[in-house]
C-alpha cells in the first residue's frame, strides 16, 4: 500500500506525533499489546503504522495483514447490507417490521412492575425498520453487555430476556433470537428513545428474510467480494489462524489478561448465530476499503455497493425531533459520548461540535468492545481506522486523542 501525505494536504512531521503519542503513552508501558491506525484523505493512506504485538504470549508483532475481532463495528457493514434491498424496493423505512416477522404482531411495552405483576400497553405505533437502523426500537441488550463493563441495572425487561434465553450463543440462529424478541416486553414505545440494543442482529436476520440467503453468504456476495475484503468473515479459517490477533481485557490492577486466544478461540469454528450486531472478524486494509466505499458515495474500484443518496441519508440524524443522544438516549452501554451527537441508520455522527467537544464537524463513526474505531469525514475527506484488542472499549479515549492529532496535521 502506497503511502503519500503532502499530496493529501498534510504535514509528515506532525504525523509523526501520532507514532511518538502511541508508543509512549500506550505501547511502551503496556497499556496496549498493540495497534493499528491508517489515516487516508483523498482516497490516498497517508499513515499506516503498525505497533506492539498481536499476541504477547506468542511474542508475535503487529502486522499489516493481522486480523481483529470486528465486535460492534460489523454494525455499519449490517446497516449497508439492509439498505442495499432497501435500494431494491423490498421496504422502507417507516414500514413495520411485523411485515416481515409475524411474531412481533403482539408486541408490548414495558410500563411498570416486574415478573407477573409487569404492567405492560400495546405500543404506539409497531417498531419500524428504521426504528432497528437508529436503536429506536425499544430493544435492549438484556444483560449481554455486562460482562463489557456495562452497569447491569437488572431492568425488569433485561431479565425477561434472561428468562427467554435471548442470547447469542452457540446454537443460536438469526431466526430463533427474532422470534424470541417477538415475545420480550420492549422497553419503551418505539421512537421515543435511543438504546442500544440487539437491534442490528435483528437487522442481520432481516436480510436472510428478504433475500433468501444465508446472512454471511449475502454479506459475501454484496460486499465483501465486490470490494474486495478478502479477510473479512464470521469465522477465521484455518490457514488464517496464525494472523488472528490475541484479544485481552484489562484487569482490575490494569494489567491486560488474555480473554481470547487465537489457538482456542471460538473464531476458528463456523458459527450458528451470525450476529450482524458483533461478530465481523477482519483487518484494518478490508475496514478502509469499507470506509472508502462510503466516502466515495457508495462505489469503490468500480464496484457499486449503494447509491451515493442512499448513503448520503444514513448518515443524517434520524433521531425524533432531531435531538442528540443526550436528550435522546436512555441510560446504558454505548460506542459513543452523547453531547451534540445524533445517530442514523447504522452510524453516529458529530451534530454539534462544540458541544460535543469534537475538533470535526459532520464526521459519521462508531466503535466496537475491543478498542476498534473508524470515522469518516465529507468535509475532510478523510478516512480513519484504528484497531487494538483490549476490553472493554471505553479504557481510553482513542478517538478524542487522534482526532486532535490527526486534524492538527492537516495543513490545506
Amino acid at each position: 500500500m502506497e503511502i503519500t501525505s503532502t499530496a493529501a494536504g498534510l504535514s509528515v512531521a506532525r504525523l509523526e506525533s501520532i507514532t511518538d503519542h502511541l508508543c509512549r503513552n500506550y505501547i511502551d508501558n503496556g497499556k496496549l499489546p498493540g495497534c493499528q491506525l491508517l489515516v487516508a484523505r483523498h482516497g490516498h493512506p497517508v499513515y499506516y503504522r503498525s505497533f506492539g504485538k498481536m499476541d504477547i504470549e506468542r511474542g508475535k508483532p503487529m502486522k499489516d495483514d493481522t486480523i481483529v475481532r470486528l465486535y460492534s463495528m460489523t454494525k455499519p457493514i449490517t446497516s449497508v447490507a439492509l439498505m442495499t434491498l432497501y435500494e431494491k424496493g423490498h421496504f422502507q423505512l417507516d414500514d413495520p417490521v411485523q411485515r416481515f416477522v409475524p411474531e412481533w404482531r403482539e408486541q408490548r411495552v414495558w410500563i411498570a412492575g416486574a415478573g407477573i405483576e409487569m404492567e405492560t400497553v400495546r405500543p404506539n405505533r409497531p417498531v419500524s425498520m428504521r426504528d432497528l437502523l437508529c436503536h429506536t426500537s425499544g430493544l435492549t441488550y438484556g444483560s449481554l453487555l455486562v460482562p463489557l463493563g456495562a452497569p447491569d441495572e437488572k431492568h425488569p425487561v433485561d431479565r425477561v430476556y434472561a428468562e427467554l434465553g435471548v442470547d447469542r450463543s452457540e446454537g443460536e440462529t438469526l431466526s430463533g433470537l427474532v422470534r424470541k424478541l417477538g415475545r420480550v416486553p420492549l422497553r419503551f414505545h418505539p421512537g421515543e428513545h435511543w438504546m442500544y440494543s440487539l437491534s442490528t442482529d435483528v437487522c442481520g436476520a432481516l436480510v436472510e428474510i428478504i433475500s433468501g440467503k444465508r446472512f454471511d453468504r449475502y454479506l459475501k456476495d454484496e460486499i465483501f467480494e465486490p470490494l474486495g475484503m478478502k479477510d473479512t468473515s464470521f469465522w477465521v479459517c484455518p490457514e488464517k489462524i496464525p494472523r488472528l490477533a490475541a484479544n485481552y481485557r484489562r484487569g482490575p490492577d490494569k494489567t491486560l489478561l488474555l480473554a481470547d486466544d487465537p489457538q482456542t478461540s471460538t473464531y476458528g469454528a463456523e458459527p450458528t448465530f451470525f450476529s450482524g450486531g458483533s461478530g465481523l472478524t477482519g483487518t484494518t486494509r478490508d475496514y478502509w476499503r469499507f470506509c472508502e466505499m462510503l466516502r466515495r458515495g457508495g462505489e469503490l474500484d468500480g464496484a457499486r455497493v449503494l447509491g451515493p443518496r442512499t448513503v448520503d441519508v444514513m448518515h443524517q440524524n434520524h433521531l425524533t425531533g432531531g435531538k442528540d443522544l443526550a436528550d435522546a438516549a436512555l441510560p446504558g452501554f454505548t460506542e459513543s459520548t452523547y453531547a451534540g451527537v445524533g445517530f442514523g441508520l447504522g452510524f453516529a455522527m458529530i451534530l454539534d461540535s462544540v458541544r460535543a467537544g469534537s475538533i470535526s464537524a459532520g464526521d459519521y463513526f462508531w466503535g466496537g468492545a475491543a478498542s476498534t474505531i473508524f470515522w469518516i469525514d465529507q468535509k475532510e475527506d478523510l478516512v480513519v481506522v484504528f484497531v487494538t484488542q483490549v476490553m472493554p472499549s471505553g479504557t481510553f479515549d482513542f478517538r478524542g486523542q487522534l482526532k486532535n492529532l490527526i486534524y492538527s496535521a492537516i495543513v490545506e
